[in-house]
């Protein structure tokens, strides 16, 4: 019963948080209403006892994307982008893609839990929830793994070439 009390608090503050991300006029409101949604993810994956992920969604993304999201956003002249009306005429497009969207989540819904491929937890966990990660990232998904390291690397070097130019 507690268990279901907390999924239905971390829940709707997710969902409550990202809409208001959304609707939000405000940048800064809508940075803060994006870690109120991270919050209730990482949340979330407390609920599902994977406490590495939780812990790096924390750390990761509130603690860190986060702050640099906040630094773009007092950079930017925000009063020149509330003048530009970019997504406006974009509606249709977003409502078509919300119809489509809603349209599967109903024959999904509709077909039954048999189609979502959950099965049965197993009852003892022989590893760790971090060891998993590990074993999975270095030994099923190293290529990948390394190659978004060099296209971070390269990220960086980039920004820093860029930056030290406008100086």
């Amino acid at each position: 019963m507690v268990n279901e009390i907390f999924f239905a608090v971390f829940a709707a503050v997710t969902l409550v948080s990202a809409i208001m991300v959304i609707t939000s006029r405000n940048a800064v409101h809508s940075a803060i209403f994006l870690i109120f949604t991270l919050l209730g993810v990482a949340g979330l994956y407390l609920q599902l006892q994977a406490e590495f992920l939780a812990g790096v969604q924390v750390i990761l993304y509130v603690g860190g994307i986060m702050v640099l999201f906040l630094f773009v956003i007092m950079l930017v002249n925000l009063d020149q982008a509330a003048k530009e009306r970019v997504f406006n005429r974009h509606w249709a497009v977003g409502l078509g893609t919300v119809a489509l969207l809603g349209l599967e989540l109903a024959y999904l819904l509709g077909k039954g839990n048999q189609n979502f491929g959950f099965g049965a937890a197993p009852a003892v966990m022989e590893k760790l929830n971090t060891e998993q990660v590990g074993e999975v990232l270095y030994r099923v998904y190293m290529l990948p793994f390394e190659i978004a390291s060099i296209l971070l690397i390269v990220a960086m070097v980039g920004a820093v070439v860029l930056a030290k130019k406008r100086i």
